[in-house]
């Protein structure tokens, strides 16, 4: 089922357990919660996919849920990506999903002439300047590495900072403008809970994301976690008798089918969760080949029926929906042109 379009019963599943349908979260982290990891490389897209999943929050709701809350953080999880996620699951899903991220991060560091010396200098800098002066900026962090003769030219500053991340030393923290401030792991979100074992990690992993994913394969998580196939299975054996059979090999631990109705025509951001959660995206961008660029970046795309039927941007204070095949009609286009005004009040 990799490559061919879901029957309308499963998708409509699928997107009632994304929050795209049914009753709506009332909070940030209730949102997190249901999907688990939220993609936050586009700080905007992150806000909006809050946004398609939830009554009565806006923007500035994620920033106080990160700021002061501290209720979420963003950090590098699953496939090396920033992730929006709660805090209480970043202590079991960074060491469940990162420890192999490490070496791509030395090959990284060691082309930009930074040497594995340079790099441990570098982590200890972060770490010691984040414990004397608090939450810290990118360029405050770059003007304290470049004092202790670490190389921060191209992308080694985002590389040092990666690794400190990997190591569990540090997370994005507190919104400071149009960026967030780092800060240490232990400072902002206190001491750790008892470790999960590994198997109990891929359990509750596999359980999360088919509550928020589900039906789903052992596949669809192996991608989206970025682990391998076999531990996608183990976690799956984890909570077999907890499983829903779909049949193709999807399961769900929630059963949905008997509710599920596809969403309302809506406005989704870039790199929604809608489409990143699985192996394939066939079931929603079908043949349209725009919604993911060359160099990868999912664009914003307007859904209807839980079909991508149109890409869309935001410019100056005026959203531009742009149709990708057949035309919409006149219905759905007017459920778009408030769902664009929904996503501006959102946003302002």
């Amino acid at each position: 089922m990799t490559d061919s379009p879901l029957p309308p019963t499963v998708l409509a599943e699928r997107l009632n357990a994304q929050l795209l349908s049914g009753p709506p979260a009332g909070t940030v982290a209730d949102v997190v919660r249901r999907l688990l990891a939220v993609q936050a490389q586009d700080p905007r897209g992150a806000r909006l996919a809050v946004r398609a999943r939830s009554a009565g929050l806006r923007a500035s709701d994620v920033d106080h849920a990160l700021s002061d809350e501290r209720s979420v953080v963003i950090t590098t999880l699953n496939r090396g990506t920033l992730h929006l996620v709660r805090a209480e699951d970043y202590w079991w899903l960074h060491p469940l999903t990162t420890p192999q991220l490490a070496t791509a991060v030395g090959r990284r560091l060691s082309a930009a002439q930074v040497t594995p010396e340079q790099a441990e200098r570098g982590v200890r800098t972060v770490e010691r300047t984040l414990a004397q002066d608090g939450p810290s900026t990118r360029a405050q962090l770059r003007d304290r590495l470049r004092s202790a003769g670490v190389a921060v030219e191209g992308p080694a500053l985002g590389d040092l900072l990666l690794l400190a991340g990997l190591r569990g030393l540090v997370v994005r923290g507190p919104v400071r403008g149009a960026e967030q401030a780092l800060v240490l792991v232990r400072d902002w979100l206190g001491p750790p809970p008892p470790p999960l074992s590994t198997e109990v990690a891929l359990g509750e992993l596999a359980r999360r994301y088919l509550a928020g994913h589900g039906p789903a394969g052992e596949r669809d998580m192996a991608k989206w976690a970025g682990i391998t196939l076999g531990d996608a299975r183990r976690g799956f054996a984890a909570i077999a008798t907890s499983l829903i059979e779909r049949g193709e090999g999807l399961a769900a631990v929630v059963d949905r089918s008997a509710r599920a109705q596809l969403p309302p025509p809506m406005l989704l951001g870039p790199f929604d969760p809608s489409l990143l959660g699985w192996v394939s995206r066939v079931p929603i961008v079908n043949g349209h080949t725009n919604v993911i660029t060359t160099n990868g970046l999912v664009r914003p795309v307007a859904m209807v029926r839980g079909r991508a039927v149109a890409t869309w941007t935001l410019q100056r204070g005026t959203v531009t929906i742009t149709s990708l095949g057949p035309q919409i009609s006149a219905q759905d286009a007017d459920a778009l042109d408030d769902d664009a005004t929904a996503v501006l009040e959102f946003l302002r």
